[in-house]
């Protein structure tokens, strides 16, 4: 690797219908392509790591890559690997979930220097063979004077290829952000993700809520259902309490009966948003 071989990817392990509505949230340029049956891979248009003419330092590509990786996990149900190089480390980020980000380091000439720990995690947190996948990965760990920085990042890939993650090729380690950006651009499928302004994100943030294991609970009858339950509770127990001078029990009615008008009124909007 040299200076102009900065380069990330994000891989994310669902497929891009399912990853396009919150990459719109990362408000950052990227291209969305598949990369394999169960996995979907997010080029970055941009180099935000990068510093520019006049601007402040910007922050180092492991820490941009891994904001990125967090923030999707965040939102999703589905693990994010977030793979970043430059001219003098390479490494990686998991995150899941709200669970704490892991990740590994290695110096440019394949060097490790990450705990061995996060490996095991790793291993865990992506459902591996618990030998097999165990040992090829506990390999990455351990001094070889013929393995680059590059050469790690594609052995953790090629342990990945078990779970069905298959990159396009040209989106390998090592290469640079530009040309990456170029690979990913001619890919059979591939989508551009920008950020389209915050009512547009609240609206692609509220589909995938609803397309989510709790919809049912959002939108739709068990919604409707839910809200009326929590008015005809709200109101006596507000009435009660007020007389009874329970300032407690009269402040639970009436969260009751604003989750419960709140939540009709969200059906109604997103019923006429769909009827226009």
């Amino acid at each position: 690797m040299n200076a102009t071989s900065t380069g990330a990817l994000l891989l994310c392990r669902a497929d891009t219908e399912t990853v396009r509505p919150l990459a719109h949230l990362l408000r950052e340029q990227m291209l969305l392509a598949r990369a394999g049956e169960e996995w979907s891979v997010l080029v970055p248009e941009g180099k935000p790591w990068q510093k520019g003419a006049g601007e402040q330092d910007a922050e180092p590509v492991d820490r941009v890559l891994g904001g990125w990786a967090a923030a999707l996990a965040v939102g999703s149900t589905w693990p994010v690997l977030a793979l970043w190089w430059d001219a003098d480390r390479a490494g990686y980020t998991l995150a899941a979930g709200f669970r704490r980000p892991v990740g590994y380091i290695w110096l440019t000439d394949g060097t490790p220097v990450g705990e061995d720990e996060a490996m095991r995690t790793f291993a865990v947190r992506l459902g591996l063979d618990p030998v097999l996948d165990a040992q090829a990965l506990e390999e990455l760990t351990r001094p070889d004077p013929e393995a680059t920085a590059g050469a790690r990042l594609r052995g953790l890939l090629a342990v990945l290829t078990g779970t069905g993650l298959t990159l396009p090729a040209g989106l390998s380690p090592g290469e640079s952000a530009d040309r990456l950006r170029s690979v990913a651009a001619v890919q059979r499928g591939v989508e551009r993700v920008e950020w389209a302004g915050w009512r547009d994100a609240v609206r692609v943030e509220l589909d995938a809520l609803e397309n989510s294991p709790v919809g049912p609970w959002v939108r739709g009858p068990r919604a409707r259902a839910v809200a009326a339950v929590q008015l005809a509770a709200g109101l006596p127990l507000l009435l009660w309490g007020a007389g009874r001078r329970s300032g407690g029990w009269a402040a639970a009615g009436a969260v009751l009966l604003a989750q419960g008008a709140l939540g009709l009124a969200y059906e109604r909007a997103r019923a006429n948003a769909d009827a226009g």
